[in-house]
């Protein structure tokens, strides 16, 4: 068992009365079922007044749950961590991490609690997860809650994150407390459900090894292998297989963030899932003027986690879960060193992989060919030099592939000198000259890369305000109605599509802690 006896046994004494039937969710765990060191076992702190601020009817079909059931008054006790289902085996996962590069050998859920596990309708095993639920053992003096503010911020950009198509944790529901909690001021309560393949992180395989807990890594690594990467069990070497399956993995999710403009803004390897999906939503962000250097996260004072860090940093948080796995990788530390490390090297050349590519789409092109990366990082320099926006330079594009077209203000007006990118798309033109296609399937292919639609910090903000200030939840639910078709033309939500003006710009975002 890990962490405050009184806390736990407190908690544990208050469950009983609390339980109800598994109908609504029928868990089948795995992740309880390992040593009583990797967690600590105990159930959601009630809420006084639960409410439904939103549920998400399509994602709960997906796992086979029933939308009306959840929604119900039964339901969202469940959701707000009121009741507990009979199968259900609550606990709070234990983990360390590297935060902006200095060790923290404990960490660890300080306000989240693992329902359970289910098994979807795809046959995939998905961990629920209740965040802003309160005390437990990790949570280093917090109170374990979470204001409305972050809770919507998640649910926001993580569905958001689900329909560009990026591996992502997701939002199930969204309840409102009914109770204050303090943070720079009193602020309404909120408890998001998360869905997530695991939340297994390359800091939990940390936390064993920074106690030199061999037995832990090696246990965790099994689990791991058996629920993400069962193909590393045919490997000669299963945990070096994993290792492998693992940086490909970030190696992908991370060039899909870069090619949408996401920032993540604490890529701590504790924020790092193993099973490759976007993690963590706190102070993220999508950029609107490209710039590599561009930081929104008030706590990144030195730029650490920078758009364009991001692929470095994930190899760095990688060489972290190597480091972790040696003694599992080989018996003989310096060949396990040497496996390890030419695994770790192999990070740009994944990274590149699905980077160049979807690059190539985002400008309309299908083959690569010499001076095809110049071109592109061409493209990106006058962007950064002349404060073009990111989503709509490249969707614009896509307006332009016909060589019948010459009027590019659609374009030149997001750049400053308008007459740099001029110059830039006569090569660009030219390429596309050297590889026919008909305009209106060049033009389809870019627009199911390029996202008309992303969550715009001012609108995520507007959304968010209106929501805590004057309980007005009609900008949230309308920019959620947006976001879910990222690559269509929407004309009555045109607005949605826009940079904001120099009143609406958003400079910095924040944590939820």
């Amino acid at each position: 068992m890990v962490g405050d006896a009184k806390l736990l046994q407190s908690a544990r004494r208050l469950m009983h009365d609390r339980m109800t039937d598994d109908a609504m969710f029928p868990f089948n765990n795995s992740y309880a079922r390992l040593p009583e060191h990797f967690f600590a076992r105990l159930p959601p702190t009630p809420v006084s007044e639960p409410s439904l601020i939103r549920l998400n009817a399509t994602l709960a079909l997906e796992l086979g749950l029933d939308p009306e059931r959840l929604a119900s008054p039964e339901g969202i006790e469940v959701l707000a961590g009121n009741r507990v289902p009979r199968s259900a085996e609550p606990l709070a996962m234990a983990y360390a991490g590297f935060q902006f590069g200095s060790w923290v050998p404990q960490l660890g859920d300080g306000r989240a609690i693992l329902l359970g596990e289910l098994i979807d309708r795809e046959g995939v095993r998905r961990d629920v997860q209740l965040k802003g639920s309160g005390r437990t053992p990790f949570s280093r003096g917090g109170d374990g809650r979470a204001a409305v503010g972050p809770v919507l911020r998640e649910y926001i950009i993580s569905e958001a994150m689900a329909a560009l198509g990026i591996p992502t944790t997701r939002s199930l529901a969204a309840v409102a407390t009914g109770e204050r909690i303090r943070r720079e001021i009193d602020l309404p309560g909120a408890v998001l459900t998360r869905v997530a393949q695991s939340h297994i992180r390359v800091g939990t395989f940390q936390f064993f090894a920074g106690r030199r807990d061999e037995t832990g890594v090696r246990v965790l690594a099994e689990h791991a292998i058996a629920r993400h990467f069962p193909e590393a069990r045919e490997s000669n070497n299963p945990i070096l297989a994993l290792l492998g399956a693992a940086i490909e993995r970030q190696a992908e999710l991370v060039a899909r963030w870069q090619l949408v403009g996401f920032i993540h803004g604490v890529m701590n390897t504790d924020n790092m899932s193993i099973a490759g999906e976007t993690i963590d939503y706190g102070p993220c962000a999508f950029m609107d003027n490209y710039h590599p250097d561009t930081v929104y996260s008030s706590i990144d004072h030195r730029g650490r986690y920078a758009y364009g860090n991001q692929p470095s940093i994930a190899q760095w948080n990688l060489a972290g879960l190597a480091n972790a796995l040696l003694p599992a990788i080989a018996d003989d530390r310096n060949r396990a060193v040497e496996l390890a490390t030419e695994m770790i090297q192999s990070f740009p050349t994944r990274f590149a992989h699905y980077y160049g590519p979807g690059l190539h789409r985002k400008l309309g092109l299908m083959e690569a060919r010499d001076g095809d990366v110049e071109l592109a990082q061409d493209l990106l320099k006058i962007m950064a030099e002349n404060a073009a926006d990111f989503t709509l330079t490249f969707r614009r594009l896509g307006d332009l592939v016909d060589s019948s077209v010459r009027n590019d203000d659609w374009v030149t007006g997001l750049f400053d000198d308008p007459a740099a990118f001029g110059r830039w798309a006569v090569g660009w033109r030219n390429r596309l000259g050297s590889e026919p296609r008909p305009p209106a399937e060049r033009q389809r292919d870019m627009r199911s890369v390029n996202p008309a639609f992303i969550p715009r910090n001012h609108r995520v903000e507007e959304a968010i305000e209106a929501a805590v200030e004057r309980s007005d939840l009609e900008p949230f639910e309308r920019l959620i109605e947006v976001l879910a078709s990222p690559y269509e033309d929407q004309p009555s939500h045109e607005p949605y599509a826009e940079p904001p003006r120099p009143d609406q710009i958003v400079r910095e975002t924040f944590c939820g802690t």
